[in-house]
């Protein structure tokens, strides 16, 4: 998938053009259904063909090539689609973009001036990587989960890093003297362990602040102690990040890792959302940098004062044009785009009638007796 800098660049580089949007939805395993989701793609582009050719026939020829170019992508899947879902940005000069999806979205086409992208921003969150350690006092394994699939990118053994445990304390070598103390066979093969166990967890730390980055989910499990220790070396600051779950052990299948995994994203992710609307209703409420609303947001956005714009899922599906042209403003200003799914978007829809913002900053109103006087 494009990143979200990506989606904005192709977005600025095809608005002013007119581009024909192709959303399909490649869920089903039904063997009888196979094709049905080409079945609904074409009835769909037949429609906004009709609808073309009614409204402004002059763009008929241009849409046509454009979806000639969609139907020469889409003919690379002749049963089911690889993914849950299909893109494609088109132009009557080429193909500007397609892609399979490793999320569900709803059909759509339509033939305008830029492409539509909010439909595109749902699945944004699955770029996000998906570090998971799992950790016991000899061994530590690092996965990567991200677009839907997990790799195992470390398996580290404590026992690689302890050299030549020889046990002095067992030596034949003649003593000067009988009876003299000094560090056991077993007290120095157990703090060599430890060492073993130490370097080990430091690795597998490092590692997993490499992959997730800035703005990467850990998920952390594994044995009581070593799980302790694990998250005693984890950085300050990235707390809202990590979910620890202990019923998680080292030797579990790479299906039971990556189950754990998706399910530690999801609730990550409902975390993070609901910080983020929890910041934004805060803000609002104080009349702060926050706002709900389409009236307030589209104003914002018309202003060049979004931060992040922040749309519920079902406000996406329900008013497609609407939310299109919402995000267009809002990559045109450099503003984020998150859409809110499951607890956080029925908060927003509740709350802000599904969209709402933070602000770079908050225009000052006008006092009553300022007012007053201008209507005098």
């Amino acid at each position: 998938m494009l990143s979200r800098d990506e989606l904005a660049e192709l977005y600025r580089e095809l608005q002013g053009r007119k581009v024909l949007s192709v959303y399909a939805d490649g869920v089903g395993h039904d063997p009888a259904m196979r094709r049905a989701w080409r079945r609904r793609l074409e009835q769909e582009l037949e429609r906004e063909e009709e609808r073309v050719a009614r409204t402004d026939p002059s763009e008929l020829g241009a849409f046509r090539a454009a979806r000639e170019h969609v139907a020469k992508e889409v003919d690379r899947f002749p049963s089911f689609l690889p993914g849950k879902g299909f893109v494609a940005f088109s132009t009557a000069e080429g193909l500007q973009h397609a892609e399979v999806l490793p999320v569900q979205v709803p059909i759509l086409v339509r033939w305008e001036d830029g492409p539509r992208v909010a439909a595109y921003i749902r699945g944004l969150k699955q770029l996000r990587p998906m570090v998971t350690a799992l950790v016991d006092s000899r061994r530590a394994r690092v996965f990567l989960y991200r677009e839907g699939k997990l790799e195992e990118v470390e398996d580290l053994r404590a026992d690689t890093f302890l050299g030549d445990l020889a046990d002095t304390a067992a030596s034949k070598r003649a003593m000067p003297h009988t009876g003299s103390r000094g560090e056991t066979g077993t007290d120095a093969a157990q703090r060599a362990l430890d060492a073993g166990r130490e370097r080990m967890l430091r690795m597998a730390k490092e590692r997993v602040l490499e992959l997730a980055g800035p703005d990467g989910f850990v998920l952390l499990g594994g044995s009581q102690e070593a799980l302790a220790a694990l998250r005693s070396l984890m950085p300050k600051g990235i707390e809202e990040r990590v979910l620890e779950n202990p019923s998680l052990f080292v030797e579990m299948s790479a299906a039971e890792v990556k189950a754990a995994t998706a399910e530690g994203a999801s609730v990550l992710s409902k975390r993070r959302q609901t910080a983020l609307l929890n910041q934004v209703l805060e803000q609002a409420r104080g009349r702060g940098n926050g706002c709900l609303g389409g009236k307030d947001t589209v104003k914002a956005l018309r202003e060049g004062r979004v931060d992040i714009l922040l749309l519920s899922r079902s406000f996406v599906e329900a008013n497609p044009d609407f939310a299109d042209e919402c995000v267009g403003d809002a990559f045109r200003q450099n503003a984020e785009v998150r859409v809110l799914s499951g607890e956080p978007g029925e908060r927003l829809d509740a709350e802000g009638g599904g969209i709402g913002a933070r602000l770079r900053y908050r225009l000052e109103e006008p006092r009553e007796a300022d007012a007053e006087a201008e209507v005098a």
